[in-house]
């Protein structure tokens, strides 16, 4: 193992451990693959998919339980777009997404114009988290 890769692996390690989890082996993998190419966007078959030819040895349940304890230590945050099909992303800052219909593609809406109005008041004892806008994109219709 190179230096680089050595070092990678003790930040994706502390990384996982300072959000209060136990850095296992597959965590500590699935959370290099996650993390390791920047601010992405992807579903628990495409990580199990990309674990599978990195040579992971991890059932799509361990994938599956893996993204739900990141998001739940603030490691991910997780978006449901189209019924059952749910994304985790890897940027947990406040910003809103684009989703390409038919291409199952999400990509982020660079920070600027998008703003929310007029929301209702939370029940008693409640506050308002955060606001997800999926805006849906589809190629334009030729008249």
């Amino acid at each position: 193992m190179d230096l680089g890769c050595r070092k990678e692996n003790v930040a994706v390690d502390k990384r996982v451990r300072e959000a209060g989890l136990r850095p296992t082996r597959q965590r500590i993998a699935l959370a290099d693959l996650l993390f390791a190419k920047g601010d992405r966007h992807l579903s628990a078959e495409e990580l199990h998919e990309e674990a599978i030819t990195a040579g992971v040895p991890v059932s799509l349940a361990t994938v599956y339980n893996a993204l739900h304890q990141f998001t739940q230590a603030g490691l991910l945050r997780i978006l449901a777009v189209e019924g059952s099909k749910t994304y985790f992303d890897t940027n947990t800052s406040d910003h809103h997404h684009f989703y390409i219909e038919g291409e199952n593609r999400i990509f982020d809406i660079a920070s600027g114009p998008v703003t929310v109005s007029n929301l209702p008041e939370p029940p008693e004892g409640m506050e308002i988290a955060n606001v997800d806008i999926v805006v849906r994109l589809r190629p334009k219709r030729s008249d």
